[in-house]
This record gives structure tokens, sequence and C-alpha cells, in this order.
């Protein structure tokens, strides 16, 4: 397939950021768009065959409504965003383009995609599939194919449960009082990248309030979570160490 130009709404930061210089390296023109620059959206799917939504959860579908009926019949429409089942069903109802939704699991700070997964969410793809899966596995991507649906549920605990542990981690490290450098000073390899992991949390609360909020399956994780919490503090309050070791090993067998 051809060079063509590829467009990218929210390129200009992030990961939108990280996809146009890739897309770039790879010798296609990357036309980017900000809240206040670049081609608007119906100039972007005008002018370009692929077009890229990657801006942050909260307003990703009405970017998508924004810029779905312009697109053509012919033409691909994707986002990378961290949830799939509301955007790829926007992508669906505003455009009549094929349609991908892709998640890239890792952050703008990588070198190169290559040995990373990469979730594709191929909803209406015939046209476009071949060259995305080409072009990210020519480039070393670990690609995963899936509905969006089931990578929601994943994502609930890949992302949604994660960061929630990492959220009530850092505000019960707060009511401790200690600060952190004198946890640092205390601190093993595994606590410094926990304490790394909830820094950089508190540093993007849209981000991460989104991941873990805006997830369909948020509550019954906050269902599971509060009750495996409730089953290990008696244990410890009251039971200790021999009940929570024989816990720990009857989870073990569970493998």
């Amino acid at each position: 397939m051809d060079k063509f130009p590829i467009g990218i709404i929210g390129g200009a930061g992030g990961i939108g950021r990280w996809f146009a210089a890739f897309f770039e390296q790879a010798g296609y023109t990357v036309h980017v768009s900000g809240q206040t620059s670049g081609l608007r959206p119906a100039e972007m799917a005008a002018a370009c065959p692929v077009v890229i939504v990657s801006v942050p959860i909260g307003v990703t579908q009405a970017v998508i409504r924004e810029v779905g009926p312009h697109m053509k019949k012919d033409s691909l429409l994707m986002d990378l965003t961290s949830l799939k089942t509301g955007p790829v069903r926007s992508m669906l109802e505003a455009s009549a383009s094929e349609v991908i939704g892709l998640h890239p699991l890792f952050g703008p700070g990588v070198s190169s995609l290559e040995g990373q997964n990469v979730v594709l969410c191929p909803a209406r793809a015939v046209k476009w599939i071949p060259w995305l899966r080409g072009i990210l596995g020519d480039y070393g991507a670990k690609i995963v194919e899936t509905t969006p649906e089931r990578h929601d549920e994943i994502m609930a605990v890949v992302q949604a449960l994660n960061h929630l542990n990492t959220l009530v981690l850092g505000l019960s490290i707060r009511e401790t009082g200690i600060s952190r450098e004198e946890l640092e000073r205390f601190s093993t390899p595994l606590v410094r990248a926990r304490l790394e992991a909830v820094e950089n949390l508190f540093s993007h609360p849209q981000l991460y309030a989104e991941i873990i909020a805006e997830n369909p399956h948020i509550s019954r994780i906050l269902d599971l979570h509060e009750k495996a919490f409730s089953a290990v503090k008696p244990l410890v309050d009251q039971q200790g160490a021999e009940a929570l070791e024989a816990r720990m090993r009857q989870e073990n067998r569970k493998g």
C-alpha cells in the first residue's frame, strides 16, 4: 500500500505525539491537530484517509462525533484511548468509514514498539486491517485482537484495579504523615517503584481518574476489591500471621 497522509487529532502531546513520530519514521506524512492548532476535524477527514483520535477519555466520543460524519467510506477511523466499548460504538455510529479501536499498552516514554503489547478491536475493518497489522508487526509489536467489550473487561483488572490500588496506597501513605524523603531512605527497590507509581498517578489526575471511573466494569471491581480487603482485615486484626499465612497458602494452591 502506497504511503498516504495520516491525521492525529490530539497528536500534540502524550501517546498521540508518540504515534505521530512513529508514523513519520515509517515514512508517512502526519498531520497533527491540538486544541488550538492544526487542521479542524472536517479538514483532517478530507486530507487523510486514516484519522486517529488521541484525546482524553472524557472527550473522546465528542471528538469522534465531530470528525466521524466527514470520514469517507473507504477511509479508516481509529482511537487510542484506554477504553474501547464507548469509543468504538461512537465511531461505528458517527462514520461510514472502517473502524478499528487501537490501545497501545505502553506510555509515551518507550523508545520503540519492539516487544510492546498493542490491542486491536477491529469493528468494521476489511481494507485497512492488513495494513495496520503489518506496520505494527513490522516494528515488533505483540498484537492482540479482541472485542471492545472483552478489552474493557480485562482492562478493568490491568488498568482500573491496578491504578485503584496505587491510589489507595498513595492516600494511605499520606495519612501516615511520613514524608516521601524519609520513606526513600528506608525503601527497597520495589517500594521505590511503587512510590514512583503513586507520584505519577497524582501528577496525571484526569488520565487515571477516567481510566478507573469510566471503565464499564468498575462497579464489579470495586466490589471484589472491598470483598478481598474485608476478608483479609480480620485475619490480621484478630487471628495474626498464622491465619494470614493459611489464607495465602490456600490462594497459592488455587494457582
